[in-house]
């Protein structure tokens, strides 16, 4: 798929290093998991294929987050991917990182 990324989002991507992201860039588990979720989203044919990987819980949003979907960075952590799909579901453009998807139970 093709994967658009606000600017903050493609400086973490490509150097790991970010003003707006900074409690990412500094926890190497969810940096490897944003990085493993993005290299998984481009390789994937269509948004169907993100399921076949359980630890990502991809699932699209309702209710105030509805036309969103989201994945999840880490397993141990609240964080997730949120963005949007196109209407052919080939592309994907990143909308933000939140930690309050589900409440910040910390």
């Amino acid at each position: 798929m093709n994967v658009l990324m606000n600017e903050d989002l493609y400086e973490l991507y490509l150097s790991g290093k970010s003003r707006k992201y900074k409690e990412v860039e500094r926890n190497r588990e969810l940096m490897d998991g944003f990085i493993r979720a993005v290299k998984i989203m481009t390789q994937a044919r269509d948004v169907k294929e993100l399921s076949n990987f359980s630890y990502l819980h991809y699932e699209r949003l309702k209710y105030e987050w509805s036309g969103y979907s989201s994945v999840r960075l880490s397993n141990r952590f609240v964080h997730r991917l949120i963005f949007t799909e196109t209407p052919d579901g080939l592309e994907i453009r990143f909308i933000d990182i939140d930690d309050t998807h589900y409440g910040n139970k910390q």
